[in-house]
């Protein structure tokens, strides 16, 4: 350890003494300069231990429908209440709930409004689907011990995300197909896939990412590989402009011929040495100097912790298999695999999605 970590460690060690100390604490509360950051840091403490009801008011606000009765206009509390069943006066307690989160607003005579994260779930209503969807992960997340410690056998996200079975493959592939597109346009805008002749997207669903890149490189050759279930709806969701392959990236080899492949949230999924065998399985499909996109949410980035290493860290617990990586431990995983190099590319919004380039030797 050089002597910045030493420095570094021992400022942790001190800010903890300080911040646990009662006197501190007082001191902070009543001196005028530092009350505002005790005030925020109050808050934020309140907010980690209220977060799991603040998502269950937006689960059942979405879940009722109040985003799509308030999207074209203002409605009163009992005009709300007749649309949706509900007494009176136990849908006021969501709606004020809802107001204080900023899913609704208030209007001036009263009536209730969508608010600035109303609006913005009316303008992506994928998200709406991924809110309805996590009633599994709250379900599995009543033994959060259990789905941490791997002792809870029984998740319900493990059974939706059967992905050997292909029981569900509908289902998901719909549900994944929703999001899609909003981590599409963070690729298209943030590589250019003019550069190359054939890309083929693996694990690609419905084939979602492909029509959009299809709209934006029209001369591109696309393909698609994917399970035998799934590649059979994006067969149909695509037609014959794209050359559809059905398998398993664990088991079978991939079709030759790209030149490019994306990987774009499929690694994440599966653990370590699953990764390892599809990275081999893609260096031995591309050509020297081939390339790999890999998009999905990356550990290690302040910016996107919370995301990255507390919503997906338990998502990926219950799940049952895979993990949120660091750019380092994907390049060791690809290293291995054979890839000659690894190369962050910045998007324009990595909560959305973050971006790494790998190419073959």
């Amino acid at each position: 350890m050089g002597l910045a970590g030493r420095a570094a460690d021992q400022w942790l060690a001190f800010r903890n003494r300080l911040l646990a100390s009662p006197g501190f604490q007082k001191f902070a509360v009543d001196f005028p300069l530092l009350r505002p950051v005790s005030r925020r840091r109050s808050r934020q403490l309140f907010d980690l231990l209220a977060g799991f009801t603040y998502s269950q008011v937006l689960y059942a606000t979405v879940k009722l429908g109040l985003i799509e009765m308030l999207e074209a206009s203002p409605l009163t509390a009992p005009a709300l209440a007749a649309r949706t069943g509900w007494p009176l006066e136990r849908l006021e307690r969501l709606l004020k709930a809802a107001v204080s989160l900023k899913i609704l607003d208030r209007t001036s005579t009263g009536s209730y409004t969508l608010g600035i994260h109303g609006a913005a779930l009316a303008g992506n209503p994928w998200i709406a689907r991924f809110i309805t969807h996590h009633h599994l992960l709250y379900d599995d997340l009543s033994d959060p011990m259990g789905v941490l410690a791997g002792t809870k056998n029984d998740c319900k996200l493990k059974d939706f995300w059967s992905y050997a079975s292909q029981e569900n493959a509908g289902e998901y592939t719909a549900l994944m197909a929703g999001s899609q597109q909003a981590v599409a346009a963070e690729v298209l805008a943030s590589y250019d896939f003019s550069r190359h002749q054939h890309v083929i997207d693996i694990g690609g669903s419905n084939g979602t990412f492909l029509k959009a890149a299809a709209a934006r490189h029209p001369n591109l050759r696309l393909s698609l590989f994917d399970l035998p279930a799934v590649a059979e709806i994006a067969r149909t969701n695509l037609g014959t402009r794209y050359g559809i392959h059905g398998g398993s990236f664990l088991t079978d080899a991939l079709p030759r011929g790209p030149d490019a492949a994306t990987l774009i949230r499929i690694a994440h999924d599966h653990d370590d040495p699953s990764v390892r065998t599809l990275f081999t399985a893609i260096r031995e499909m591309l050509p020297p100097g081939g390339t790999l996109i890999l998009a999905e949410p990356l550990s290690g980035i302040p910016a996107t912790a919370p995301v990255a290493d507390a919503y997906f860290g338990l998502y990926f617990a219950a799940m049952g298999q895979g993990r949120t990586r660091t750019p380092a431990e994907i390049w060791a995983l690809a290293r291995d695999a054979g890839f000659a190099s690894i190369t962050p590319i910045r998007t324009r919004n990595p909560v959305v999605t973050s971006l790494l380039r790998l190419t073959t030797p």
